[in-house]
């Protein structure tokens, strides 16, 4: 029985065309809707801009550990370099304008670790450029359910895409006919486990059946200087069991991401593409104010401007190192020592690995 050219394109689902013109695939979607054919044309590149922790001032204990600009300054140094399709971040607290942190009973909370930004602070990351913002952490839930949800209906409110608590696992969005998925996992309460790797596969192969890219974000690993290597192990950090991030990223791009995020370890760590995906293993502190410690190399970290073609194979990444201290803050670092960092871990960790680290751009060596 012969079939009709209808009935052939209602079975018809990805024609791809690669473009001799281009270093990247150009790829050309047919999707079928009732009798007509609807042609979705894919860029050829597509621009992930990522950071790691930012969190711009907590007024918990008091509003002595907010900044005297009130953080509107706090991306000026690295304002025309947040640009792209997706610009990322890890969202290390909450927005709540008052409330007392249930981890900090027994404890002076002067020596206690729990963020709470103004309301108001969320505008500063919209206008930034921030369009995905993981909550996948150990301090978005400082203030419990009320941080959580208030931090939720704030970002609802500026049309910022998250995710990585568990009562939102993955957004899925388009941007410029592009359809994204992003999910977000850590070791802390209430949000989607890092070490539940099999139910991270079976989520990331059910987000790549319904869109083109997806983006996996991570906080996991050992926090501090002691913690810069990937291990390829579990991390335990104060008895808490912070993942195997070795073991996670690679079962991710297994199940289809294309690109993987990671932050927690307060350093940066190496790279690695596997795969033809790229993986961050730590971005370190971006833009942290008050009581993170930016001592060493905890106080440089990599601004990330990443290029994937339309199939989420890795093209290049450049690298803007930046640098923040007590004084000055966030500044670029002209001496590129995040970048010279991530390369000497790289080299230590993936031996063999066949990445080209040169004038502050990574990519892979041709053959």
């Amino acid at each position: 029985m012969k079939l009709t050219n209808s009935i052939i394109l209602s079975f018809l689902v990805v024609i791809i065309f690669i473009s001799c013109t281009s270093n990247s695939a150009q790829v050309i979607i047919v999707e079928p809707k009732a009798a007509d054919t609807v042609i979705r044309k894919i860029k050829d590149t597509i621009s992930i801009t990522a950071v790691g922790d930012i969190m711009l001032g907590s007024a918990f204990p008091s509003t002595a550990n907010l900044p005297p600009d009130d953080a509107i300054n706090s991306f000026q140094a690295v304002d025309s370099l947040l640009k792209g399709d997706i610009v990322f971040g890890n969202l290390e607290g909450c927005f709540l304008n008052s409330g007392n942190s249930t981890k900090c009973n027994g404890i002076n909370p002067n020596n206690c670790y729990a963020f709470r930004m103004p309301e108001r602070y969320a505008g500063i990351y919209k206008k930034a450029g921030f369009n995905v913002l993981s909550i996948a952490n150990n301090h978005v839930g400082d203030f419990d359910s009320k941080g959580r949800k208030n931090t939720a209906r704030i970002l609802d409110s500026l049309k910022i895409h998250y995710a990585g608590q568990v009562n939102k696992p993955y957004e899925i969005f388009e941007r410029d006919s592009i359809r994204y998925a992003f999910c977000a996992f850590a070791p802390n309460e209430n949000t989607v486990s890092i070490n539940k790797i099999d139910s991270a596969k079976a989520l990331v192969a059910r987000l790549k059946k319904q869109v083109d890219i997806v983006i996996v974000s991570f906080h996991g690993g050992g926090e501090g200087a002691r913690f810069e290597h990937v291990t390829r192990k579990n991390e335990l950090f104060y008895n808490e069991n912070r993942g195997n991030v070795y073991a996670f990223a690679h079962a991710v791009i297994d199940a289809g991401a294309d690109a993987v995020l990671g932050h927690g370890p307060h350093v940066s760590r190496a790279v690695e593409v596997y795969k033809n995906k790229f993986i961050a293993y730590s971005m370190g502190n971006f833009c942290t104010y008050g009581m993170f410690s930016l001592k060493g190399n905890n106080g440089f970290a990599p601004l990330i401007q990443l290029k994937i073609n339309g199939k989420g194979d890795f093209l290049y990444a450049d690298v803007v190192s930046v640098k923040q201290d007590k004084i000055s803050r966030l500044t670029i670092d002209k001496n590129g020592t995040a970048f010279k960092r991530i390369k000497d871990l790289t080299d230590e960790d993936f031996k063999g690995h066949k990445l080209l680290f040169e004038n502050n751009r990574i990519s892979v060596v041709k053959e």
